[in-house]
């Protein structure tokens, strides 16, 4: 009988040596990091947009023109809520949200940039973090980008802010409403000093995200890959792992762990 071959152990190894050997390691997650949660990607034969299509594109330019018509449709959705709004609110997150802020708190990743809305990194215990794309459980001042948390619809269409008296909106990005910029600083700043970038569930293809992780690598430091299947990222890649990110984030951190001799948390 014939013993079976792990075929990830090898890279696992390699990725934790590169982690643990990191002075600033910062991560970048996508959609993928959150699927084991229940939360369906976008893109991909099953995404959301896949099956209904991409919303339009010109969304911050219709939210601009009429905000308390926009804010009507939201409490509309609130009352009544899609696919999507319905499965964020019920999420947790899941081995590899987890894994990630054990990493942080043994001083391995510094900084997360995720692209998700979902805030399951922020509920797993990660402190240093860029929700690049905002949060669905924020709100979001477009005038001073003061945040506060999205608990009930404001009694008021559209909600001004305390701080300045600017129209407060969610604070998930849509199509065409520029990135906030405190949160494109503070991807400036954190990825300008890192010397190795681990990239989970994302396909880094979208921009201006996908861009720091690339800059990383263009200094020449190390990016590790740990995604569902293989991405247009993967041949630039030091190491390179595709399967569930759970199982995998969840592997990665014991194996740093074993090499720091850090106890068990």
């Amino acid at each position: 009988m014939t013993e079976s071959v792990d075929p990830h152990q090898e890279l696992i190894e390699r990725a934790a040596a590169i982690l643990a050997e990191s002075h600033y390691c910062i991560a970048l997650t996508g959609a993928g990091i959150s699927a084991e949660s229940g939360i369906p990607t976008f893109r991909g034969k099953d995404g959301l947009w896949t099956k209904h299509g991409e919303p339009p594109l010109n969304q911050y330019e219709q939210f601009s023109a009429d905000p308390a018509e926009w804010w009507q449709n939201v409490a509309e959705r609130r009352r009544h809520p899609d696919e999507l709004t319905a499965t964020i609110a019920t999420a947790q997150p899941n081995d590899a949200h987890y894994a990630m802020a054990e990493l942080e708190r043994i001083g391995v990743i510094k900084h997360i940039i995720t692209q998700n809305v979902d805030g399951l990194h922020r509920a797993a215990g990660t402190g240093s973090l860029t929700e690049i794309h905002g949060c669905s459980t924020l709100l979001r001042c477009i005038s001073c980008n003061t945040r506060s948390p999205f608990d009930e619809i404001p009694e008021l269409f559209p909600p001004r802010c305390d701080q300045c008296g600017g129209i407060v909106k969610t604070d998930t990005v849509m199509f065409g409403e520029p990135i906030p910029p405190d949160c494109l600083q503070r991807c400036y700043e954190e990825s300008s000093k890192a010397d190795c970038v681990i990239l989970v569930g994302t396909t880094a293809v979208v921009s201006p995200a996908a861009d720091f992780a690339f800059a990383i690598g263009q200094r020449g430091h190390p990016m590790i890959e740990v995604n569902l299947d293989p991405t247009i990222i993967s041949r630039y890649c030091a190491v390179a792992i595709h399967d569930k990110a759970g199982e995998l984030m969840s592997r990665i951190t014991a194996e740093v762990k074993d090499i720091l001799d850090e106890p068990p948390a």
